[in-house]
């Protein structure tokens, strides 16, 4: 483990021990998070207590799901669920990429994030194998974007309607529910208003905060030590393959020169 990732697992400590973090998160899908990047946060993770949610490509997306068991994730999120044929895919890849024994330590989730997907919740939840989801993730900026609205609305009273009723409905089938989608201390007013027991979680771009706790007077001082822990991942990542870029470049060097003369000698062209 390097310096930054030493620094990595005590800003991940702090925030489980002072503001009720209680994981991290990793994309196959729009972060487009690498295998070998997923298994060092994994290590960071893990030494700092926490657990770390993957959220795979697509809703069957079976490959992401054997290396998230690999890896070893406590959460498996299905992106972009917009039918009921959706979800029933997303649950029957996860019978297949998981063995009983190990389903039950890992929690599977999809994410609701447009309006089509809203729209198409009621049948969603009346899946008869409903019961094998654990919860659901409102993904307000692509939620937004699906309305034709801007980032700059993830706060605002439509956006918290829809969420409320999205909220309402998943309760009463007893599944977990967390926002994410432009998190920050700005959201905090719109955790709050949103009815007792009904937010279980809420996450920024990496790092997924447990309520209630997590919504206490200095849940601001939280998020913004999210975003420190955002940065070392992303210094620690551009770190990493800077390495992999230059580790090489001696004995290229080398070869170039070196073919380069030889080639000339013997009348052929410079690569």
């Amino acid at each position: 483990m390097n310096s930054i990732e030493k620094r990595m697992v005590e800003a991940l400590s702090d925030l489980r021990e002072n503001h009720h973090v209680e994981g991290v998160k990793a994309e196959f899908e729009a972060e487009g998070t690498r295998l070998e990047e997923a298994l060092r946060l994994k290590e960071v993770v893990t030494e700092a207590g926490l657990g770390l949610t993957l959220k795979i490509g697509g809703c069957e997306a079976l490959r992401d799901m054997y290396e998230g068991r690999v890896i070893g994730v406590s959460r498996i999120v299905g992106p972009m669920a917009e039918s009921p044929h959706a979800v029933r895919k997303f649950l029957a890849a996860v019978q297949l990429a998981f063995p009983d024994e190990e389903r039950t330590e890992v929690d599977f989730c999809v994410n609701i994030e447009t309006i089509d997907g809203f729209n198409n919740l009621d049948q969603m939840l009346a899946l008869k194998e409903i019961n094998q989801l654990d919860g659901i993730v409102m993904g307000r900026v692509d939620f937004t974007g699906s309305l034709r609205l801007t980032r700059e609305d993830v706060n605002s009273e439509r956006i918290f309607d829809y969420t409320q009723q999205l909220f309402t409905k998943a309760k009463e089938k007893n599944l977990e529910c967390a926002l994410g989608g432009g998190v920050s201390a700005e959201t905090l007013p719109f955790l709050r208003d949103l009815p007792n027991g009904s937010v279980d979680r809420y996450e920024t771009r990496k790092v997924i905060f447990q309520c209630p706790g997590a919504l206490a007077d200095d849940a601001d001082k939280g998020i913004l030590k999210a975003v420190g822990f955002e940065l070392l991942w992303l210094k620690n990542k551009r770190e990493f393959y800077h390495s992999i870029a230059f580790e090489d470049k001696t004995r290229l060097d080398m070869l170039q020169e070196r073919y380069n003369l030889m080639i000339k000698e013997a009348g052929g062209v410079t690569v």
